[in-house]
């Protein structure tokens, strides 16, 4: 589930667009294309295409003026009303205040950090459909394309007959903050594929992480678990009660690292 906000960040590499803006703030009050032409020193026709382009990327809004006398009411323009959504952001800054906040938790902070991927792979990945059984291979391929929206680049190591094993993350979009807090974000993206699977209550589990397996790769490991029993209903709910929550995916032993195996066993 991706939310994206439109972000007026170009009217800033324009001085023109940058001074049309100003102007438009100090005047307190709608201006129409002339008046905004006469107070920047342009073309009207240029000011309105300037204008539109501001309007467009969300920094100005169009309205028409309230006229109590014959006519056509006039076109006018105000900057959008809130705070300027323009300019610089520190997202990566306000991560690593946090993640450093939960690393500073000692021995609490790798549960915590698992306990918090599971509720967001659940949250993030899309149930599966009512009275429906996923299975192994449906649950990894499910999973996998998870991960490549979330810009992980993931490659499933299987076949041959056999149900796939182990998937190989080829990029991290997190890449310099799991360097600095390996021992809270790889428990992270490993809690977050065990949601996924629990929420799809599927046969198959994410039981460890090893964080750089390789310089260029790291590798989830997956084992096939017990089906849960009882007839699937609606977002898998069974007949004994069960309410989703707790699935094969859910399993105790899960780890990150401790493993020195080559990357191809």
């Amino acid at each position: 589930m991706t939310h994206t906000v439109r972000e007026p960040e170009r009217e800033r590499e324009s001085p023109r667009r940058r001074a049309l803006l100003d102007a438009l703030r100090d005047a307190g009050t709608p201006l129409g294309v002339t008046e905004i032409a006469e107070r920047v020193g342009i073309h009207p026709n240029t000011a309105r295409f300037h204008l539109d382009a501001l309007v467009t990327q969300g920094a100005v809004e169009r309205e028409r003026e309230e006229s109590s006398g014959p006519g056509r009411p006039r076109t006018v323009y105000v900057p959008r009303r809130g705070m300027d959504r323009g300019g610089k952001r520190g997202y990566q800054l306000l991560a690593r205040v946090l993640l450093s906040q939960l690393a500073a938790t000692g021995p609490d902070a790798e549960p915590a950090a698992l306990k918090t991927g599971r509720l967001w792979g659940r949250h993030l990945i899309d149930p599966a459909p009512p009275f429906h059984r996923v299975s192994h291979g449906e649950a990894v391929e499910r999973v996998a394309g998870l991960l490549s929206e979330l810009g992980f680049d993931p490659a499933v190591d299987g076949g041959d007959g056999d149900p796939p094993h182990r998937i190989r993350l080829r990029h991290c979009p997190f890449l310099e903050l799991a360097e600095e807090f390996q021992e809270v974000l790889c428990p992270l993206h490993l809690g977050m594929l065990q949601g996924a699977l629990a929420e799809l209550r599927a046969p198959v589990a994410a039981i460890r992480l090893d964080p750089f397996a390789r310089p260029d790769v790291c590798l989830a490991h997956l084992s096939p678990v017990p089906a849960v029993s009882g007839v699937v209903g609606p977002r898998g709910r069974g007949q004994d009660g069960a309410d989703g929550r707790v699935g094969p995916a859910d399993h105790g032993g899960a780890v990150v690292g401790g493993d020195d195996r080559p990357l191809d066993q």
